[in-house]
């Protein structure tokens, strides 16, 4: 009976993480959504539309780094694996979000993945890549700022 409990109580826990990282997810593309309209409309004028999206893979790293490390400890995902599914989950979510918004917006399917091909000058692959580890890395980085003195 002990270890049907346990059992059970564990699977509160993970549909909670879970819920709470989906929750985090549509943090992340609605914030994605708004810097990416800027970039367009501000930044890609000014440097060109290949200039912009490369800088906007960085910029967005950073905005999701910092959701990540805001929202880590709410989330409550604190096993290694735990983290390692939170990440693919977001993942997986923000490359169908990418695809859809992109086809939506008339993009052909070759423009889409050149965003994604590093030899047409594209970095979404390191954006993606950060995305997800962010929760790993969120995790690392308050771990170790609770430890220190």
């Amino acid at each position: 009976m002990r270890t049907l409990f346990s059992a059970l109580s564990s699977a509160v826990e993970r549909r909670g993480w879970l819920r709470r990282g989906l929750a985090v997810w549509l943090l992340i593309a609605a914030a994605e959504t708004v810097h990416g309209t800027l970039r367009t409309l501000f930044l890609a004028p000014r440097v060109g539309d290949l200039a912009s999206r490369q800088i906007g893979v960085f910029t967005g790293s950073l905005m999701i780094l910092l959701i990540a490390v805001l929202t880590i400890g709410w989330i409550g995902a604190r096993r290694p694996r735990s983290l390692a599914v939170l990440g693919g989950l977001w993942l997986a979510l923000m490359l169908a979000f990418e695809v859809t918004l992109g086809r939506a917006f008339g993009l052909s399917w070759a423009r889409i993945a050149a965003d994604y091909r590093p030899s047409e000058g594209g970095f979404m692959l390191v954006g993606m890549a950060v995305l997800a580890l962010a929760p790993t890395l969120a995790f690392r980085f308050q771990s170790r700022r609770t430890r220190m003195p």
